[in-house]
């Protein structure tokens, strides 16, 4: 609990919620919605009660506010702080700079006091002045600077920002690092996001750094620092806004980088437990210890010859090691070679311990967080019990553009369920919310993934699911149809049977077609042939910056856009542009996904169902997701066409379909295309 909570009750004259609601939704040139309305009430009684509460909001409820709303009440009442986690960068800044804002203002009259929020992300998202100028080594690289091996900690569990890009040349990196330089003198946050238009990575690291290379309180800018400045802001606000990665980071140990709260609400909490694993995911290979190893002898002055021979002996075994997973732990000479690497690290560290009072030095506090990554990672692997751990190694092919075609180890955890429960939920009340929670029409799974046990259905359990519905009628506004008469889904990306089924739904369409595939070769060749048959433009995910393509596919109702996972969740194209959403398959996880299959088999060696928990729960969630792309206000219809009979063939097909909306549902294609040359010659909406 937050330890500067006050021992003063609520005000008896606190109004009540769905007051302060109604100014907020006026405030934005709404009306109230009945979901949102029971949403806000419904978190209200779960942060007064310290019960959890996991809440399924449509898209159109509102849900933002549904939430915000109830969490700055009791904030500011109970003087017990609330931190807000999003998932991804773009909700994070509607948060921070529209709705907690706009929420803030209207409520602030009929409040104790005005409402106090703040923003708090990774250190490396926070330029380090010491760094810009001229405290740390100028060729300033870290484990992150390898694009083939991110490495654990803040950048392995970082969303790639959208500035990121690929290579750059010499000369323009240096016109990126100089306009930092420039703006480091007039930015009053420091904040990465505030760079508009924004730099790659690369340039980026030329001027921020890691919480473990930062000097702390030695550093002779610390009363300067944006970082310090920002976690200064949260420590003293009501409600702070911050992101999943950051939870990743909290769950695995270092909770210390949230300041103290009584409640978390988790929005986009469906993608809650991906994060929590990518977090506390690490990986070693040569390259890293090898590039860990440079950092030492060129700011740390010690000779790395034990590590160095480790380094190659890693390398050469990982060259020869099959790219599988390691149920039983690491082969013994695999964790030799890991044990060396550990061993090796371990001694370095006592190496490079400063000299007690002496100033520290930023290229060797650079070396120490390296080593020290180093030693954490080779240790976790090389332990006798993994039993918690998921072991396996990859090799990505020669000619992908982060990798070598060397392989690498990975580690991550088989379930992080415990980590959730206890690490962010603990003692004090979870808010999770999403528009894809209930699968299958039960809260269980993701309770379950969560940590939470099965629901009991008694009023004084721990947790209570509710799902408040959408102000859409899905029914009336949208067909599922499903491709009953086609083959089921082999190895092949596509089929011709498949890719005549698309060009027929298209050229009905008239365009406006947004393609889920399951796999990059599925979405290419797809576009490839929708290319030489129809007379629309049709878009694939790789042909540009996928905000670029978006864009176009929004701006032009004629245009298509095929693409894999980064479509299927968070594409918000209302109006005409969008009319058909196509879904290849039921989107499994791979076979050879090490963590899921992994997960799979924990299940059933517990006497449950590994299939239904791990692999048709993945599905039913991005089924879920990928489905809600086509509904994105009240003026929208279209169809969802699945081309995978195994939707309404299957046993597991009704599980899948009560996770999606409630589309009306049929196997006629005829008919599906019959709606959409209908909705093709329908004039416009002007929604968008």
């Amino acid at each position: 609990m937050n330890s500067s909570a006050a021992s003063a009750e609520p005000p008896d004259s606190l109004p009540e919620v769905t007051e302060l609601l109604d100014r907020a939704v006026a405030a934005l040139g709404g009306t109230r919605r009945e979901g949102q309305d029971r949403m806000a009430q419904a978190v209200t009684e779960a942060v007064e009660s310290g019960r959890h509460l996991l809440v399924q909001a449509g898209t159109g409820t509102g849900k933002s506010l549904g939430y915000l709303v109830p969490a700055v009440r009791h904030a500011v009442a109970s003087r017990q702080r609330v931190v807000v986690s999003t998932a991804t960068l773009a909700l994070q800044r509607q948060v921070i700079t529209r709705d907690l804002p706009l929420v803030a203002d209207a409520v602030a009259p009929l409040l104790p006091r005005p409402p106090r929020v703040a923003l708090l992300k990774g250190w490396h998202n926070y330029l380090c002045r010491h760094k810009v100028t001229g405290g740390y080594p100028v060729d300033g690289a870290t484990l992150f600077d390898l694009p083939a091996d991110p490495g654990p900690g803040e950048g392995a569990a970082a969303e790639q920002h959208p500035a990121a890009g690929g290579s750059d040349d010499g000369s323009r990196l240096a016109d990126h690092v100089r306009r930092l330089h420039a703006w480091a003198q007039e930015t009053d946050t420091g904040d990465r996001d505030d760079l508009v238009p924004g730099v790659p990575d690369r340039a980026w690291r030329q001027v921020s750094v890691t919480s473990l290379e930062c000097l702390g309180q030695r550093c002779p800018l610390i009363d300067e620092c944006f970082g310090e400045q920002a976690r200064n802001t949260a420590r003293e606000a009501d409600v702070v806004v911050t992101n999943h990665a950051m939870l990743g980071i909290a769950a695995s140990g270092n909770s210390n980088v949230l300041p103290e709260h009584d409640v978390l609400v988790v929005d986009e909490a469906h993608e809650l437990v991906d994060r929590i694993t990518a977090a506390a995911t690490v990986d070693l290979s040569g390259s890293s210890v090898e590039h860990a190893a440079r950092l030492v002898r060129r700011h740390g002055g010690t000779l790395t010859d034990d590590l160095d021979a480790a380094a190659q002996s890693l390398a050469g075994l990982l060259a020869q090691v099959p790219a599988e997973r390691f149920p039983q732990g690491l082969p013994p000479d695999l964790r030799s070679a890991v044990e060396a690497v550990r061993d090796a690290a371990r001694s370095l560290l006592s190496d490079l311990k400063p000299d007690k009072g002496a100033e520290q030095d930023a290229g060797l506090k650079m070396a120490q967080s390296a080593m020290q990554q180093l030693f954490e990672v080779a240790e976790r692997m090389a332990a006798p019990d993994t039993s918690d751990d998921v072991l396996w190694c990859s090799r990505p092919p020669a000619d992908a553009p982060w990798g070598d075609g060397v392989g690498r180890l990975h580690a991550a955890p088989l379930a992080v369920a415990g980590l959730i429960s206890t690490q962010l939920l603990g003692e004090r009340s979870g808010v999770l919310t999403s528009a894809t929670l209930a699968l299958g029409g039960t809260f269980d799974p993701v309770a379950r993934s969560l940590g939470l046990a099965a629901s009991t259905g008694d009023d004084d359990a721990a947790w209570r699911g509710l799902d408040v519905g959408s102000p859409f009628d899905y029914r009336k506004q949208g067909i599922c149809y499903v491709a009953k008469h086609l083959p089921a889904p082999g190895r092949e990306p596509t089929t011709a049977a498949q890719l005549d089924e698309i060009a027929g739904l298209v050229e009905a369409a008239g365009g406006r077609t947004l393609g889920l595939f399951s796999s990059r070769r599925a979405a290419t060749a797809a576009a490839e042939a929708m290319r030489d048959r129809l007379d629309v433009p049709v878009l694939c995910q790789g042909d540009d910056q996928l905000p670029t393509l978006v864009k176009q596919f929004a701006e032009d109702p004629e245009t298509c856009l095929f693409g894999t996972l980064s479509l299927w969740q968070g594409v918000d194209v209302p109006g005409d542009a969008c009319r058909l959403v196509i879904i290849d398959r039921v989107p499994f996880p791979r076979p050879d996904d090490p963590v899921r299959s992994a997960r799979a088999r924990a299940v059933e060696e517990a006497g449950g169902n590994g299939f239904m928990q791990v692999a048709a729960s993945h599905a039913a969630l991005l089924l879920a997701q990928g489905a809600g792309r086509l509904i994105r206000s009240a003026q929208d219809r279209g169809v969802v066409a699945v081309l995978d009979p195994r939707l309404v063939t299957a046993r597991y097909g009704s599980f899948l379909t009560r996770s999606m909306p409630d589309f009306w549902r049929t196997t006629d294609g005829d008919l599906a295309r019959s709606a959409l040359r209908r909705l093709a010659e329908t004039p416009p909406s002007g929604a968008r």
